[in-house]
């Protein structure tokens, strides 16, 4: 999808991207080999074909964020196949009170199949943290642009966040899906193991303060609690932007456009 994106264009916006995929310039290899656009002029033809350039060599180096400097956040989602492999689930649990007051307890981390839980006195440090975000290149969460990130950027003022973000819980808006993580996985049909199912954020926080009490066992929930939150998110990465190409990308010509869509652009 990323090669298919005419967005990160100075000047072209959702609208101009489609009339381009309905000319059949459906990715950057066919725009660059057309010698003339319909709607483009040739100066801005040129300066378009230099940008694309820079595009194409910027994939080739896997510079992620440069695509996440030139998309708009909510066009995020397009890096994921590219950038799938350096994909980083996050999701954090807390004491149930502000970052100003509160404390982040469990930090939960999820790449290529490896499960990490980073825990309140024991492993969350800022440097682990750092060490972490540092392999990464998408950060994938279900509103963690409203939550997790703001939280973990009060607790930890040195850790980078500046990467490209993919956040679920807009996609899954856009798709016309409501609820929280918990309704839309149970609507896409997304398990949990019986013992996680039911338990949500302020259980989180109430099983937290059954273990600083001594309560082994409601350390183990509580992991694998957030475990299941954060491990879920890949399957529903993976559901959320094949619906999101099938909607908003070049297979998408043909179907009517969408509100946003149809605003008309001129390019000069």
């Amino acid at each position: 999808m990323l090669t298919s994106s005419f967005v990160l264009l100075n000047g072209i916006g959702q609208s101009s991207e489609r009339r381009l995929w309905q000319e059949c310039i459906l990715d950057w290899a066919s725009f660059l080999r057309s010698p003339t656009l319909p709607g483009i002029s040739s100066a801005r033809k040129e300066g378009y074909d230099r940008e694309l350039a820079i595009a194409q060599s910027r994939l080739e180096e896997g510079d992620a964020k440069f695509f996440g400097d030139c998309l708009k956040s909510r066009e995020h989602w397009r890096l994921f196949e590219t950038f799938r492999h350096r994909a980083l689930y996050l999701d954090i649990e807390t004491t149930g009170m502000s970052a100003r007051e509160g404390h982040v307890t469990v930090v939960g981390l999820y790449r290529n199949g490896q499960m990490t839980s980073l825990v309140r006195g024991e492993t969350l440090t800022e440097d682990r943290l750092h060490e972490e975000l540092e392999q990464t290149d998408l950060f994938i969460t279900f509103f963690g642009s409203g939550f997790d990130i703001p939280y973990l950027q009060a607790k930890f003022p040195r850790l980078n966040f500046k990467k490209p973000h993919f956040d679920l819980c807009f996609a899954a808006r856009r798709l016309g899906m409501q609820g929280g993580l918990k309704r839309i996985e149970q609507e896409v049909q997304i398990v949990r193991e019986t013992d996680v199912m039911g338990l949500d954020g302020w259980e989180a926080v109430r099983l937290w303060h059954q273990w600083c009490a001594g309560d082994e066992a409601a350390r183990d929930l509580l992991l694998r609690y957030n475990e299941a939150d954060t491990q879920n998110l890949e399957p529903l990465a993976i559901m959320l932007y094949d619906q999101m190409v099938a909607r908003f990308g070049p297979s998408s010509v043909g179907y009517p456009p969408t509100r946003y869509q149809a605003r008309t652009e001129v390019i000069p």
